[in-house]
């Protein structure tokens, strides 16, 4: 390690360049590697070779230092301390891809441990750059930008309102917009994330257009992983009142979450999410025409749609008259609910609400209870 070391400080850049990379392979296995090599007193070293004007050491400069930022919170607080932030951020609108996606990256890195830490990387500065390479030609510059923000907003709300400010959440809509696979899976979490914090920053993503990219990838994405994480953050955005829930609801995202959580092929984990998300968003939707598709859900989730009607339709006489014209009291009827159980305790909340002939009307036994009427009826005359 020591000779490593000492070839870090020769003339030749290609000797720093063998050196780094070889320190940075070390390092990058396991914090013990990681703390050994830090120990060798290579950080000031990379940090002085990322400084010279040759790019490709740059390049492996900044991956070494990015291997040893990875593993804990110490071991990025000496990276800092060696002024490692400001000269990283420096290069992110440098002209070579390969520099700035090792820079995003070990920014990354950096942010991910500590809210410390991630305001080190605000504070040097890194907004607006990292939007701009938001729309980098560069695939995976792209993607380890959208990392390195994603890994910022998931701390505190203060963080997340600073990236709503600097313009991050349209940049990062059209991020999830324009990518597809793995690539969109930071631009999701980062929507999601900044949701979950406030009513306020919700409303910021809803108001950025941000739905609908989710909603495409809910549906349209191959990987259920990226399709989970595409319903935890639209259940992030509508948990919060009845506003965000119909937001929501009148794009037709709850029938979608239900399809995904109903779908046969959906990973058990795909499943959990989506039933959480539907479980919160319907939990606060009071746009009952958004929750009658959902009277056909199976009884875990029926009894969080069939709660919402109870809660509205006694107060609302409109309400109460769409509900039987659009046919949803009649499908209430057909629920199959446990005697005794809650759901039959609010289909009967709801039945209460209606004449005794209407709801008999709508019964599916109604149409044979009259022909019975008809086989005893004795015509006069």
């Amino acid at each position: 390690m020591e000779s490593l070391v000492m070839c870090l400080e020769e003339f030749d850049p290609s000797v720093k360049e063998s050196a780094a990379w070889a320190l940075g392979y070390i390092a990058k296995h396991s914090k013990e590697l990681a703390q050994s090599v830090l120990d060798a007193g290579a950080v000031p070293l990379l940090v002085l070779a990322y400084q010279e004007p040759d790019l490709t050491l740059k390049r492996i400069s900044a991956s070494a230092l990015s291997d040893i930022a990875k593993h804990s919170p110490e071991l990025a607080q000496v990276v800092v301390d060696a002024g490692a932030c400001v000269l990283l951020v420096k290069e992110i609108t440098n002209s070579d891809a390969a520099l700035k996606r090792q820079v995003c990256a070990c920014l990354a890195q950096i942010a991910k441990h500590s809210v410390d830490l991630a305001e080190v990387v605000v504070e040097a500065e890194v907004f607006p750059r990292l939007l701009h390479v938001l729309k980098d030609v560069d695939e995976l510059v792209r993607k380890n930008a959208a990392t390195c923000i994603r890994e910022l907003a998931r701390h505190t709300p203060d963080l997340a309102k600073l990236i709503v400010n600097a313009g991050g959440i349209a940049a990062m809509v059209d991020y999830v917009q324009e990518s597809r696979g793995n690539a969109r899976l930071p631009g999701i979490m980062t929507l999601g994330y900044v949701a979950a914090f406030s009513e306020t920053l919700a409303l910021a993503v809803v108001v950025s257009k941000g739905i609908p990219p989710l909603k495409d990838a809910l549906i349209n994405e191959p990987e259920d992983h990226v399709k989970a994480a595409a319903a935890w953050s639209l259940g992030q955005i509508g948990r919060h009142s009845p506003d965000h829930a119909r937001a929501l609801a009148e794009a037709d995202v709850l029938r979608r979450i239900l399809a995904v959580y109903l779908h046969q092929d959906s990973s058990e984990d795909l499943q959990l999410k989506a039933k959480r998300a539907l479980k919160s968003v319907v939990q606060k939707c009071t746009h009952l025409p958004a929750l009658e598709p959902l009277l056909d859900s199976p009884p875990n989730i029926l009894k969080y749609v069939v709660q919402q009607f109870a809660k509205v339709l006694p107060n609302n006489v409109e309400a109460r008259k769409a509900f039987v014209q659009s046919g949803s009291l009649q499908k209430l009827q057909e629920v199959q609910a446990e005697s005794g159980s809650k759901l039959q305790e609010m289909v009967d909340t709801i039945n209460l609400q209606y004449p005794p002939e209407i709801v008999q009307y709508y019964s599916p036994n109604y149409a044979q209870a009259l022909l019975e009427k008809m086989e005893d009826f004795a015509p006069k005359g």
